[in-house]
């Protein structure tokens, strides 16, 4: 998106293609035996096509950040006053309405379900556990 310049509802195609790409780089570091920790907000409905065959070419951990919606909604709130330039790359609707003074209702999140190790990790205050303890299994 910093590419094109283009940002918001117009710019479907382009988180398409950012959502390709992620992929594919993945993938390409993966087949080249590269160790990697691919971040994102992985929702089970959207990743999981891409994440489940990776499990055929790499050891897939997952990590779940879980924490209370209202404090992640405030901290979300929060970085996109800090930093309008953040609206390029996501569709901050919480944001602009909190700049309008009104409040949007929070919505679920599913996040991925796969059968892989999976660790639950609280961040309302640091990391539960902590994070030599989510290091240790991300590499185990």
């Amino acid at each position: 998106m910093n590419t094109t310049g283009q940002s918001g509802e117009g710019a479907d195609d382009i988180a398409w293609r950012v959502y390709q790409a992620f992929f594919d780089t993945v993938k390409l570091l993966l087949g080249r035996s590269i160790t990697l920790v691919a971040e994102a907000a992985f929702a089970h409905k959207v990743w999981a096509p891409k994440l489940e065959p990776l499990r055929e070419i790499a050891r897939v951990r997952i990590i779940v950040c879980t924490i209370d919606p209202q404090l992640a909604r405030s901290r979300h709130i929060a970085r996109g006053l800090a930093d309008p330039e953040r609206e390029r790359f996501h569709d901050d609707r919480a944001v602009q309405a909190a700049r309008e003074g009104r409040e949007l209702p929070i919505g679920d999140y599913d996040p991925p379900h796969l059968d892989a190790p999976t660790l639950t990790v609280d961040t309302s205050d640091g990391y539960q556990p902590a994070f030599p303890d989510i290091v240790s299994f991300a590499c185990a």
